[in-house]
Formats: C-alpha cells, structure tokens, sequence
C-alpha cells in the first residue's frame, strides 16, 4: 500500500482512520475522574518520544521560523486535547466523533471570515446542513459540558487547519509537527503539575497507546497524500465515523438511535459530495509537493487530526 494509485491511498485513509478510533478507545478507557492534563501532559511527551528518530528531517536552518504562529497553533492544539479527553469520557465514542466533524464545516467558515474564500452553493448546504445535524444529534436535552468540549476540539481542529497557511512553506510536516509538540509540552507539564493529580500508571499506558495510534493515523495521512490529489480521495476520511459506530456499538454497548443517524447524515453526506464533485473536476495526477503546506490531519479531527489530535 504505498498510496500511489487512488485505490491504495482511498485504503490506506480507511486504515488510518481506524487507527485515529483505536486512539480515541485508548482515550475512552480511563476512568470518568482520570487527571486530564496528566493524560495530556504523558501523550504530548510520548508523541515528542516518537518523532524523535525523525529529527534528522528537521530544516536546521529554519528551525524556529514562525515560532509565533507555531507557539499559538501548540497552544490552541493543547486545548483541544484536553476538550477532547473531556468529550470521550462522557459521551459515546460515535457521538462524540460526530460533533469532531464539525471541524471541516468549520473551516469553511472561518476561510470565508478571516481570508474572504467564496462558498460555492454546494458547501453553503453542507454549512447549514452540518449544523442542523449537530443540533440533531445532540437535541437541547442532552446539551451539556461534555458536549461544549466535544464543539471545543472540534472549533481547535478548525483553527489549527486555517492557521496552516501561516507556517513557514520551507518546514516540512515532520519539522511542524515536532515542532508543535516541542512548544506543547512546557505548557501540558504546567497544568499537570498545577492539577496535582498522584501518579498514574494506567494513564500512561492509555496515553502511549493513544499517542502511538494517532501517530500511525498522520503516516497513512502523509503516504495517502503523497501522490495523489486530496481532493480524490479525502471522502475516504469520513469513513471515520462508521469505525466510530462500529466500535462504539461492539465495545462498548452503544448502540446508536434513530436521531443520530439522521443528524450524521446531515453532516457527512454533504461533505462527501463536495469531495466527489472536486474529484470530478480534478483528473487525477501526480502530488506537487510545493501545492501542499501540510497533509490534512483529521479534519475529518481527530488532530484529531492542523495537527490531528
């Protein structure tokens, strides 16, 4: 599966996106009162552990070029970690994934807000659509804190994605990733050590296991993306939230009701359509690497996936 043809990529975003659920099950695990920013602190740590045989990518003589944009995007990332955490111990795992794909409709928002982008009709639909479908999901009765954190995650991938065309186009997307989690990881020992929670050893586990598979979903990200276009095979992510419902029904007893999936279908259909109509327009090529800042990471998230979460 070296993602270079449609089909391998389409394949390798399918596995990948099993593995950013199999990251968020880790997450799901830990027990209602586990210490979050402990969570936080030990997965941005691993992560960081993990790049590190990769640090001979690293562009020495940009190291810390945009360090502002890059310090802010670490920042905003942390928070929605921690959103995320809140969001997956309290609501089931497919509920919870569903609000996370407000994150593209997000984007198109804020393309419109901060860089005047035009929507074609087609993505005003999925706007409005992926809105009502939240509210249909969630419905006012089941509005509460879990559910304003699993919206905050969502918001932080959405920021994180638009703030990508600030980063300096030299980096590559080791260099920003490592240097993202380089920049969390003060700020995530901070509010461990400001929580005060003893140690844990089960949260480390939960955190290595998460931090390694959502690590394994940004590679099939970047070989999926390697050589084909996004925009042929991007609607393979949002296979995402079947894994959601799948796990979430098999393992944990979830099973999902008749407003969830209709709500769901509000927001993905109109999502996949978009992506299929670009992949009409656009014949199918070879990856420029100067067209691509940086792979898209969970947006479609999870980052998780901006940097998936």
């Amino acid at each position: 599966m070296s993602g270079k043809t449609v089909n391998s990529a389409i394949l390798l975003l399918i596995i990948g996106n099993a593995m950013a659920l199999i990251s968020d099950v880790f997450i799901k695990l830990l027990e209602p009162n586990a210490p979050i920013f402990q969570f936080a602190f030990l997965r941005c740590l691993l992560t960081l552990a993990f790049l590190l045989p990769l640090a001979k990518k690293l562009d020495r003589q940009h190291l810390f070029s945009g360090l502002k944009i890059h310090a802010l995007r670490a920042h905003i990332h942390l928070a929605g970690i921690v959103c995320m955490v809140i969001a997956l111990t309290n609501l089931h795992l497919a509920t919870a994934n569903a609000i996370f794909y407000a994150a593209p409709i997000l984007v198109m928002v804020l393309s419109v807000l901060l860089f005047r982008e035009k929507l074609t009709p087609l993505s005003v639909v999925a706007v409005f659509s992926g809105f009502t479908g939240i509210i249909v999901i969630l419905r006012p009765v089941e509005f509460n804190w879990a559910v304003i954190a699993a919206l905050g995650s969502a918001f932080a991938l959405a920021i994180n994605a638009v703030m990508v065309r600030q980063l300096p186009r030299e980096q590559s997307t080791v260099h920003k990733l490592f240097l993202n989690y380089v920049l969390i990881v003060p700020a995530a020992a901070a509010l461990a050590w400001w929580e005060g929670a003893s140690w844990n050893p089960e949260i480390l586990i939960s955190a290595a296991g998460s931090a390694l598979f959502i690590l394994g979903y940004n590679i099939t990200v970047l070989l999926a993306y390697k050589q084909v276009d996004a925009n042929q095979v991007t609607s393979a992510e949002y296979t995402g939230l079947i894994w959601a419902v799948g796990i979430g029904w098999i393992w944990f007893g979830e099973v999902p009701d008749l407003w969830f999936l209709a709500g769901s279908t509000m927001i993905v259909v109109p999502l996949v359509l978009i992506g299929l109509r670009h992949r009409r327009r656009s014949p199918a090529r070879g990856f420029n690497p100067a067209a691509r800042e940086e792979a898209p990471t969970r947006l479609a998230p999870h980052t998780s996936g901006g940097t998936a979460q």
